[in-house]
């Protein structure tokens, strides 16, 4: 099958291998002359992004870079990307990576002509209409790992530094003007991150299937997505250069993004204060509590995951569907539990603070007590 084509959902969409070389066609597109690549420190010397700063310059888009972005990125990231973005005189970002870098790309777009502190623009009710649209700097986005999907997305995750926790930050002008999505570039990704990430986008799209909410359209495209990462994550982690595994998991991670409008639950409430607080990676700490809060939600999604099973091709029931979450973990090698993820001496009263504060508690089928809360923390230990 070839994987390339051309969508505007939710905007402009390059899918296909070798479409990294549209990248200055894209950001002209976008109204883009002089981009910052905005990417994080361990994809800053590799080749995948010298070779994309090399076509820059070549399309005299001149040749800038900022790396400054931590796993987990805080406003002090930030405002390092803000000062270069500034100094350099640019007029767009590419955001180019994984979920990190690119959420602190649009989020350094988004921040270049506002007057208010990032923290004002929290993703609550309406604060998002306290910026000012007409200031947004535009964004070409390029994943290079398939799991957030937040190259599709309008807001980007940052932790504020000083409280340890992570704070959506949201306005529908985030959105990426053009996403290149270049399997290609997924190539080189650590079996560990392919796991990883892969499970985030996993963990999306179940997430918002599994959401009381109604969205229909999410409610599809979850479904699919699910099956995507079932049946393409273990070809993309088996053998990393299976390009149509890894087209695969980019259109997965991408749906997931999309799908999870409907809402996510209490596998990201759980997971943002851990990452926030001890710096694990975001998509394989969602794998770790994926189970408990399966189990935990069973008398609310039990006929929903059961239809979800017989889509998949799974034996019928919600077992059937457990069973392939615990034996996906087991086959990408997922820790078995926070401890051997690396998490030593939680402290789980603020854990569990954290997580209830977490707006992604408001999409869980049920409800988040503290006492259900610190019950999964202690479960998943």
């Amino acid at each position: 099958m070839l994987l390339n084509a051309n969508w505007s959902y939710p905007t402009a969409i390059r899918f296909g291998a070798g479409r990294i070389a549209e990248l200055p066609d894209a950001c002209r597109a976008a109204g883009i002359l002089r981009p910052l690549l905005v990417t994080d420190k361990g994809l800053a010397g590799l080749p995948v992004t010298a070779h994309a700063l090399d076509m820059l310059e070549a399309g005299g888009l001149g040749r800038a870079v900022f790396s400054q972005v931590d796993p987990n990125p805080n406003e002090i990231n930030l405002a390092a990307g803000l000062k270069a973005f500034r100094a350099g005189g640019h007029d767009g970002v590419v955001a180019f990576g994984g979920g990190s870098a690119l959420d602190l790309g649009k989020i350094v777009a988004f921040m270049a002509g506002q007057t208010r502190q990032v923290w004002d623009f929290e993703d609550i009710g309406d604060w998002w209409i306290r910026a000012d649209s007409r200031a947004i700097a535009p964004v070409v986005a390029v994943p290079t790992t398939a799991g957030t999907g937040s190259e599709v997305g309008r807001a980007g995750v940052l932790t504020n530094s000083q409280t340890a926790r992570k704070k959506i930050i949201f306005h529908p002008g985030m959105l990426a003007a053009t996403v290149i999505a270049d399997p290609e570039l997924t190539v080189g990704m650590p079996r560990a991150i392919t796991a990883g990430t892969g499970m985030d986008a996993f963990a999306h799209c179940l997430e918002a299937y599994c959401s009381p909410h109604f969205h229909p359209m999410s409610q599809g495209i979850a479904l699919e997505g699910l099956r995507l990462v079932k049946d393409y994550l273990p070809r993309a982690h088996a053998d990393g250069a299976d390009i149509e595994a890894r087209g695969q998991m980019l259109a997965a991670a991408s749906m997931g993004a999309v799908a999870f409008q409907k809402g996510l639950g209490a596998i990201h409430a759980l997971s943002h204060p851990i990452g926030a607080v001890h710096h694990t990676h975001h998509g394989t700490t969602n794998a770790v509590v994926m189970p408990a809060v399966l189990r935990f939600n069973r008398p609310a999604i039990e006929d929903r995951i059961a239809r979800a099973a017989a889509y998949l091709g799974l034996a019928p029931g919600f077992d059937a569907f457990l069973d392939l979450v615990i034996d996906l973990n087991a086959r990408l090698g997922i820790p078995a539990s926070l401890t051997a993820l690396g998490v030593t001496d939680p402290d789980i009263d603020a854990l569990t603070r954290a997580a209830l504060d977490d707006p992604s508690c408001g999409g869980n089928p049920r409800e988040l007590t503290p006492d259900a809360v610190r019950a999964l923390f202690e479960e998943t230990l």
